[in-house]
């Protein structure tokens, strides 16, 4: 068996460790029961410590267009210093205090927005140096640079804070918003995206903690660091194309320059995925300078009214995807008793006779929208206000901008369903009249509108992405297309007819005309108290875009009305390469047509005989009868000028190559039935050419590529 090993300690180390020990003791008890050790009194050092615990600011995100033009930014703000004492020039050659007052004064006042007399009293002030505000006070860089180009003695510049600076000034504001600082002197978004994605683009701030000492400014040596590091604010791209929304704040500012609306707003849609393009509005404000804000409300979302007639796009509609609707059938137009109280009158004094519901969508008709609202009411499944709600009014879109109003659709007796039919006694929203447009252009389905494309974090991530939603279906493909017809009708010989004037791009759409509420009941009775507005649709074949443009007040005609509208909506086809395509390169070419309607087919054919556009003559009568375009209206080099004679038999043209605008054009003037597939222009028909056409027993079906 092995011994156990043993450890023997020698007393010697024992006596050291416990001397050791009983030093440590002592020290430790003279620290604590002394006021000073080595000279330094410990409780003076202790208490000359602090923690700091520095902010690390985050920067905020910028706002572009969807192209990646800035539209908002954050810049470094400054304050404008006069220096008055003669003392600071030390070299007569180079002055360093304000030597000509009444120059200095003279040159700054319009660049800080302030008099002359209240610059001069600021400068004549018997002090060393003074800040010339309020319009000196947090000016932007640029501002600094228009200043320092003047070279004017004297004025100078201290760094105030960090400001936000939006470069195209009233550009798109109410879609953009402001940030303004808030009393810890952060920056803190207000209105539109500033406002609503505040704190996506504010980011988060950061902190670092250490310990110093009182008396100086620096981290004490060797001692531990707490960082947290600061997170910058997302950049958020907006769905706005500048250039789009350049050619829209030009139609609004039309519309309050020349005709002195109240107000007026211009919206461009993406037709396929509900994307807002452009979005501008009058009045406007300026986010640089938030004093010339009149009104916090953003129109798009938070104005409320009665619609007009736009809304017969829905009511007829419903009625048709009811199988409710024939657009041959006759009614008499002119007046309708509704109740024992109400009777509802057309637009016309005395309407246009027996006429077809067609006719009467096209004449924008209030008696053929009442008879098929109370149609629906005796005979449908779904009733007018059903499909109100299905298309989204009385409720909010959901679109990332603050502040958005429901509007008030509802409707209890048997006159508000008829006026609701017509777009009166109810109140919308633009943004809600865009989202029920986008069913006529998605077969049926109804696409939420939006108007952020991405947001993309500090690190360079996409972090969200807008995108085509479909908040549900309405109607169907069947009914979208017969709507479609009935929009080429209004444009073609309807209440639209002045929108008919563009050359470049094919145009859908419907007119409105409301009467505007008294606050004591009833409605306005001034020659100019109604809304105007106007829906379209383009490029008819292949819709790309949806226009609504409305205004209240408008001091004029609905031609003129029409006339803003149609130059914004060919500037931006033309933007957007969408205009016609036609046999030359010169577009430049427009011919003015004469009246040729009651001439001889004869003489008028050799009248057109050397005019670069095409004739299509229907029929092979002795007398026009009818033509497209009318008289004082233009067709383009290469276009096509359609005239219909007086013959009972038609046969049916070749239609290769033809645009669908140009083929629902013929099939309009003869009254036969179309139907189509595809996009572009025609591939193939059903009826040959030459076959006689049986209007009431054919319908015409095409093929487009």
């Amino acid at each position: 068996m092995k011994k156990k090993a043993t450890v023997k300690i020698s007393k010697f180390i024992m006596i050291i460790v416990a001397f050791l020990f009983l030093a440590a003791i002592a020290k430790l008890s003279y620290v604590v029961l002394s006021d000073k050790v080595d000279g330094i009194d410990l409780q003076q050092m202790a208490s000359s410590i602090t923690t700091v615990k520095r902010t690390l600011y985050a920067s905020r995100g910028n706002i572009y267009d969807v192209n990646g033009e800035k539209l908002a930014t954050t810049v470094n703000s400054y304050n404008v210093i006069a220096y008055l004492d003669e003392s600071r020039t030390t070299d007569p050659d180079n002055p360093r205090h304000v030597i000509d007052k009444e120059k200095t004064a003279a040159a700054l006042a319009p660049l800080l927005n302030m008099s002359e007399e209240r610059i001069l009293e600021l400068l004549n002030k018997e002090l060393y140096q003074t800040q010339l505000g309020p319009g000196g006070n947090d000016i932007t860089e640029v501002l600094k640079n228009a200043i320092e180009e003047l070279e004017l003695p004297g004025i100078g510049f201290e760094s105030s804070s960090k400001k936000r600076y939006y470069r195209n000034s009233s550009f798109a504001a109410y879609i953009i918003g402001y940030a303004k600082k808030n009393a810890e002197n952060e920056l803190v978004g207000e209105l539109g995206i500033e406002g609503y994605f505040n704190d996506v683009l504010s980011g988060t701030n950061g902190y670092t903690q250490y310990l110093k000492y009182t008396s100086s400014n620096y981290q004490i040596p060797n001692t531990p660091e707490d960082t947290v590091e600061a997170v910058d604010g997302s950049d958020i791209y907006l769905t706005i194309d500048f250039d789009v929304q350049k050619l829209a704040e030009k139609a609004v500012a039309t519309f309050q320059d020349d005709y002195n609306t109240e107000w007026a707003i211009f919206t461009v849609m993406d037709a396929k995925t509900g994307a807002i393009v452009a979005s501008a509005t009058s009045p406007s404000f300026d986010p640089n300078d938030t004093n010339t804000i009149t009104s916090y409300m953003n129109p798009l979302v938070s104005y409320q009214y009665e619609p007009g007639s736009v809304m017969k796009i829905f009511s007829f509609a419903s009625a048709i995807e009811e199988g409710l609707y024939d657009g041959d059938e006759i009614y008499k137009s002119g007046s309708i008793q509704v109740d024992s109280e109400t009777i509802i009158n057309d637009a016309e004094k005395g309407g246009w006779g027996e006429i077809s519901f067609d006719t009467g969508f096209a004449n924008s008709s209030n008696v053929a929208a009442t008879i098929l609202a109370f149609r629906m009411l005796d005979e449908a499944d779904k009733k007018l206000p059903d499909y109100y709600a299905d298309l989204g009014f009385g409720k909010k879109t959901g679109i990332e901008l603050a502040n958005e109003a429901i509007g008030d659709t509802k409707i209890v007796y048997k006159s508000e369903l008829s006026n609701a039919s017509f777009g009166q006694g109810i109140s919308v929203t633009p943004i809600q009249m865009l989202q029920a447009l986008s069913s006529m252009t998605n077969d049926g389905n109804v696409i939420m509108p939006y108007i952020v494309d991405k947001i993309v974090d500090s690190e360079g991530n996409i972090t969200y992405e807008g995108s085509r939603q479909v908040v549900g279906n309405v109607y169907s493909s069947s009914t979208v297309f017969q709507m479609q017809e009935l929009m080429h009708k209004v444009i073609s010989e309807g209440t639209g007819k002045a929108y008919g004037n563009i050359a470049d791009v094919s145009l859908m759409g419907k007119t409105g005309t409301a009467q505007i509420a008294s606050p004591t009941g009833g409605y306005l009775g001034g020659e100019y108290d109604t809304i105007r507005s106007f829906a379209g649709i383009f490029p008819e074949e292949d819709p790309e875009y949806i226009v609504y443009a409305a205004a209240r007040h408008f001091t004029s005609t609905s031609t003129k009305f029409a006339t803003v509208v149609t130059t914004a909506i060919n500037e931006i086809a033309k933007y957007a390469n969408l205009t016609k395509e036609t046999n030359t390169n010169d577009l430049s070419k427009v011919y003015t047509l004469d009246n040729y309607i009651s001439k001889y087919t004869s003489n008028v054919s050799t009248l057109l005989e050397n005019k670069p556009f095409e004739k299509i003559i229907i029929g092979n009568g002795k007398y026009i009868i009818n033509q497209y375009p009318l008289k004082n209206n233009f067709v383009l080099e290469g276009g096509k000028l359609f005239l219909v004679t007086n013959s009972e038999e038609i046969t049916m043209t070749d239609l290769t190559g033809w645009s669908l605008n140009d083929v629902k054009t013929y099939c309009n003037l003869i009254g036969l039935k179309l139907e189509y597939s595809g996009y572009g222009y025609v591939v193939s028909q059903n009826i040959s050419k030459d076959t006689l056409i049986d209007k009431d027993n054919m319908i015409l079906n095409i093929e487009l590529k």
